[in-house]
């Protein structure tokens, strides 16, 4: 397979994982519906950097680990486990409270941004998942001959670019019932939905076998 098959083909793989609903999709739209659009676009850019990290890990070998090592593996699953119910619980105990969230301003702060985008990048790389899928699927893509740092950030480009757009339509789309969704009501709620999603992704991955 020459380099032009190789990232059409896997485009197509990649594609199909983004608009899958999960982990990534809940939290950008929890952003989107009860923050700004600027700590949404934050988190999406903390998951997209997360992917070169996958990328340029699986290239090298070193995300291969989690697939041959089942202590690597339990590791980062328990770790990401933890990460996970923490901040499903923390989202709970945020949408139950009797005073509920504040709204934000439309644009977002500095920090807040900061924060938005290092949730992104720490959910991304405590997901064990992700780096099993890149170690087992992205050589598969990496022509003969080639390299494979190169190639598997390139790889790692075209997944984010696809996430990217995909995330632009989640972030377009809420803004457009940005100020309904952004009522301290519904604000609680979409909170609760979001805590309750991680907290069972959370539970599902400390029980997930391999």
């Amino acid at each position: 397979m020459t380099l032009g098959p190789a990232v059409l083909a896997f485009a197509l793989v990649a594609a199909a994982l983004t608009v899958t609903p999960g982990l990534d999709t809940a939290l950008v739209l929890r952003a989107a519906l009860t923050r700004s659009r600027t700590e949404a676009a934050a988190t999406a850019a903390g998951i997209v950097a997360g992917l070169f990290v996958w990328g340029a890990a699986a290239a090298v070998g070193v995300s291969a680990l989690l697939t041959a090592s089942q202590l690597a593996y339990d590791l980062l699953r328990w770790a990401g486990a933890a990460y996970l119910v923490w901040f499903g619980l923390r989202l709970l105990l945020r949408a139950i409270r009797p005073e509920g969230p504040r709204d934000v301003p439309h644009g977002g702060g500095g920090g807040s941004a900061w924060r938005a985008a290092r949730t992104g990048l720490a959910t991304n790389l405590l997901n064990p998942k992700v780096g099993v899928f890149y170690a087992a699927l992205l050589p598969q893509f990496v022509p003969a001959g080639s390299d494979p740092l190169l190639v598997g950030l390139l790889l790692a480009g075209v997944h984010a670019a696809l996430s990217v757009g995909w995330f632009a339509l989640l972030i377009a789309l809420a803004g457009v019932f940005g100020r309904w969704l952004r009522r301290p009501g519904t604000v609680r709620a979409v909170d609760g939905l979001t805590g309750a999603t991680l907290l069972g992704f959370g539970v599902r991955l400390a029980l997930a076998a391999r």
